[in-house]
Parts: structure tokens; C-alpha cells; sequence
């Protein structure tokens, strides 16, 4: 079997591109709660589904740079 070896500037990537995304749905949330005057304990009641959004973000992320490597790897095949 061959070994992966995942370099610490991948790491660092991925764990910088998490932390936006869990950025994002933080002030999407803030965002929401300001637009429709709620209560601003939710922002903590809410943290389940804000974790959720994040990782949604985060998938969809990570299918776009799938899609960019992919044309990528196409273009530089010619």
C-alpha cells in the first residue's frame, strides 16, 4: 500500500476555508436576527443549525473546487 501524506499547508487551508465558512453562517445568523427583529439569545439558541449551515457551506465549497480542479487538470492536458 502507498502512503498519503497530507502537508501542513493543506491542513492550514482546509482548516482556514472551515473557519470562513463557519464565519459565514455566523453573520448570515446575525444577519437574520437583526432583519426580522428577533430575540438575540438566538444566536446561541441557534448554534446547532448555524454549525449546520456552516458545514453546508463548506460542502458547497469544496464541490465547486472539485469542479475547478477537474477543468483545470482538462485545460492543462492540451
Amino acid at each position: 500500500m502507498k502512503d498519503i501524506t497530507i502537508t501542513g499547508s493543506r491542513i492550514k487551508k482546509e482548516i482556514i476555508i472551515a473557519v470562513v465558512s463557519l464565519l459565514a453562517a455566523i453573520i448570515l445568523n446575525i444577519f437574520s436576527i437583526a432583519k426580522f427583529k428577533t430575540d438575540w439569545s438566538e444566536l446561541f439558541g441557534q448554534l446547532h443549525v448555524v454549525i449546520l449551515v456552516a458545514i453546508a457551506i463548506y460542502i458547497l465549497v469544496l464541490i465547486f473546487r472539485l469542479i475547478f480542479w477537474g477543468i483545470a487538470g482538462l485545460i492543462q492536458k492540451k
